[in-house]
């Protein structure tokens, strides 16, 4: 071979393992670059992309490698992947809801109607619906430390299941569940999933290239997975360790498919009709689950919830779609007759990293570079979308402050706010409100860190605003006194404003400010407006323990989690309905926020609430760094990065780093730090301990990262450790208790979800979103 033959045949090689192949009608050169990116970062070894519109496939494209060990080949677009988890949508649910229209099985039947041993242990009311939208109470999956194999073992472990939270009351992701779905089908049926779903499904649409135990034949073409427990590269055979126990079909996971067949199932949910009929497919991928929690779940999609983020920014809530363990994801919008398919073996070959990120941006991209008509694009969530109360106000020209009745010509009003009260265009609320007709700025108040956010003392005496001269009255101090406001200064206005950016968590003192305020609203029979703002981390997910009644202070204002998952607009609601308060208040709602918006979903900017949380991972972490704050350990303040730091002159940092490491805690990853703080705890101090890193921030329970970090404190620093305050934010004394007793934090943690339940249920009917 001539050196110039060798050297092209490198070069085509090297195209074929980025670029694979391409069968596109349309480019979307965002998705390439996304794909291409990841492929060179390391993030994935490659992937496939297929995105459909208006029937048909208008985008296929492989990228980067198919395998890297023990040898490197190419991705191509029609390589096979086990799907894992799209195995609940793609197979499981399709073959229930067969069921339920033939008027074989119902919907809101228990399960043991047709399983009688699944009533065991609290289950004889979980039905079916429970099951398809994950709202059973079940736990995430059977005990894989157990010795067991063979699907009699499976189905007895099943059966023989607990619930862990009351049924129908909160959502919880669960494998269990399928696995309880699929033992259904094939007592109702006769037949195996595997077969069922074979003559039911796959074979009816065409998916030739689907199914459970792909042949020997199809192994050239099936993505490697990664190295088993007998360092055995999985190919061809079920990455999922319960599906493998089980002989490789299980309802949770189990199938393999390429996208051109996820595409005809795709179709299928827009209305295909060759399986299922128009009826059976709205229940499959409208909003099903019971009660009103804020999730919303199909019958066997996601909808909305904190596994959503491969909706993407632009498809709105009303489309659906799903995720697999090993990098894989659909999302359909039916308001744009659109999908988009990803396949990736992302684990491949030592476990990977999380692609959460990945699969949003390539949603993303592809909805906002198809060419959709202006009836579709009018569907699609614009850019920059969240507008916050102030901006609405402004949209509807102060309408709902101007209907207060006042006696004077303009309404006179007292505004709560700091420097994070301003506008999409960047405006102060004080000075938009100060020059707004028909409306008199009478009075600021500013609560802890001071009006420009940057004072981190209890001495902050009032002041006037530099540029409005309007009086600037503190509400933060060394006294309950001078945390609230003044009656007087109340009485003399007509309405109050409240308009401040929050953490989303319980021990954050603008959430007590509020309940202040509301009191003193209700006080001086004044109407108090509060113009909403975004939780930062999002409205779904709901963490921590309640705290104990009887324990009201400044950090703790009403018994709620340490993540409550409400706007200050929706915990106003909750204070003002749960705790009887009765003063007039009206929520400015935000415009298109949804639940599982993070604040980097909002296009808004991030304006640091508090001087030490200064972005986004370190609010994200602040629940649970924050519960350790007021024992003997740094958090970081003074530091660069506060709440992404801890440590203290007496720790190790290299052994702390190493000990939560193995206790696998989901969503962070720790490194051994050292750090001087300039200020507050060990200032001018050398401190060693960790740095948490945020992997996955939906996996991530940060209140209960918090007591793995106090128990692994506890456990290496007995003597150094101060445990005097360690319930001081937590305010859950049993927790304290338990945790100094030595119990595992996974015990402990467990113990919140009866109260968490409960919080949810309550918390319902208080949700603007």
């Amino acid at each position: 071979m001539t050196k110039l033959l060798r050297v092209m045949l490198t070069a085509l090689l090297l195209c074929a393992a980025l670029w694979a192949q391409e069968s596109s009608s349309q480019p979307l050169p965002e998705v390439d670059h996304l794909m291409e990116q990841a492929v060179a970062q390391g993030v994935i070894p490659g992937g496939v992309v297929l995105v459909g519109h208006d029937g048909r496939v208008v985008y296929r494209k492989a990228f980067g490698w198919r395998a890297l060990e023990p040898t490197r080949e190419a991705m191509t677009a029609d390589t096979i992947f086990d799907i894992a988890s799209l195995t609940k949508p793609v197979a499981t649910a399709p073959s229930v809801m067969k069921l339920i229209q033939d008027g074989r099985v119902g919907l809101d039947d228990p399960v043991a109607k047709y399983l009688p041993e699944f009533a065991a242990n609290g289950k004889q009311q979980i039905t079916i619906r429970e099951l398809l939208t994950h709202f059973s109470g079940l736990r995430e999956d059977l005990d894989r430390q157990q010795e067991w194999s063979g699907r009699e073992a499976a189905f007895r472990m099943v059966m023989d299941e607990t619930p862990v939270t009351e049924p129908g009351t909160q959502f919880r992701y669960s494998d269990i569940n399928y696995l309880a779905l699929e033992f259904v089908v094939e007592k109702v049926s006769g037949l195996s999933l595997e077969g069922f779903a074979q003559r039911t499904v796959f074979a009816p649409l065409g998916m030739s290239e689907t199914r459970f135990l792909p042949p020997a034949a199809w192994r050239e073409r099936t993505a490697p997975t990664e190295y088993d427990e007998h360092h055995a590269m999985l190919r061809g055979v079920v990455h999922d360790p319960t599906a493998r126990r089980m002989g490789g079909v299980a309802g949770d996971a189990g199938v393999f498919s390429t996208a051109d067949d996820l595409a005809k199932f795709a179709e299928e949910m827009l209305g295909g009709h060759r399986v299922l009929n128009a009826e059976t497919l709205k229940w499959m991928t409208t909003p099903q689950q019971p009660g009103h929690t804020g999730v919303l779940r199909g019958l066997g999609w996601d909808i909305d919830s904190p596994f959503s983020r491969a909706r993407g920014e632009a498809y709105a809530v009303g489309s659906f779609g799903h995720t697999g363990y090993t990098g894989t994801s659909i999302w359909i919008d039916p308001a744009t007759h659109s999908y988009v398919i990803l396949l990736t073996n992302r684990v491949h070959p030592n476990g990977g990293v999380n692609i959460n990120a990945l699969r949003s941006q390539i949603a993303t991209a592809a909805a906002r570079g198809l060419l959709l008509t202006p009836e579709e694009k009018a569907h699609l969530r614009p850019a920059n979308t969240v507008k916050s109360g102030i901006d609405v106000l402004e949209a509807h020209n102060f309408a709902e402050l101007l209907a207060v009745p006042h006696a004077a010509s303009e309404l006179r009003v007292a505004l709560v706010t700091n420097q994070t009260g301003v506008d999409a265009a960047g405006r102060r609320t004080i000075d938009v409100l100060s020059a707004a007709q028909g409306v008199k700025l009478a009075a600021i108040f500013s609560p802890e860190h001071g009006i420009a956010g940057n004072v981190d003392t209890t001495s902050i005496a009032n002041s006037r605003d530099e540029r409005t001269g309007v009086p600037v009255y503190s509400v933060y101090g060394g006294s309950d006194a001078k945390r609230r406001p003044s009656l007087e200064v109340l009485r003399a206005v007509d309405a109050i404003v409240f308009d401040l950016a929050d953490a989303g968590v319980r021990f954050y003192t603008y959430e007590t400010t509020l309940g202040y305020f509301l009191e003193a609203a209700a006080a001086t029979a004044r109407p108090i407006f509060v113009l909403d703002r975004p939780n930062p981390l999002g409205g779904l997910l709901v963490q921590g323990p309640t705290s104990d009644a009887g324990r009201e202070s400044f950090i703790n204002y009403g018994e709620v989690p340490v993540r409550h998952g409400l706007t200050l607009g929706e915990l106003a609601r909750y204070y003002n309905g749960e705790r009887r308060i009765g003063a007039t208040l009206t929520v400015v709602p935000m415009a298109g926020w949804q639940r599982a918006d993070w604040f980097d979903a909002t296009g808004l900017t991030w304006v640091s609430p508090s001087p030490n949380l200064r972005n986004l991972d370190e609010a994200t972490l602040y629940p649970g760094l924050g519960l350790l704050e007021m024992t003997n350990v740094s958090v970081g303040r003074g530091t660069d990065t506060p709440f992404a730091v801890l440590g203290a002159p007496w720790m190790r940092g290299a052994e702390l780093a190493a000990y939560l490491t193995r206790r696998a805690i989901p969503g962070v990853r720790f490194a051994a730090a050292e750090f001087t703080p300039a200020a507050s705890v060990y200032a001018q101090k050398k401190c060693s301990g960790v740095r948490v890193l945020v992997a996955d921030r939906l996996a991530l329970d940060a209140p209960e990262m918090g007591v793995e970090i106090a128990a692994a404190l506890r456990k290496l620093y007995a003597k150094e450790f101060d445990t005097a305050k360690l319930d001081a934010l937590m305010l859950h004394e049993a927790s304290a208790r338990a945790l100094l007793s030595g119990a595992d934090p996974r015990d402990v943690a467990a113990r919140w979800k009866a109260a968490l339940a409960e919080f949810m249920a309550r918390r319902g009917k208080y949700l603007l979103y």
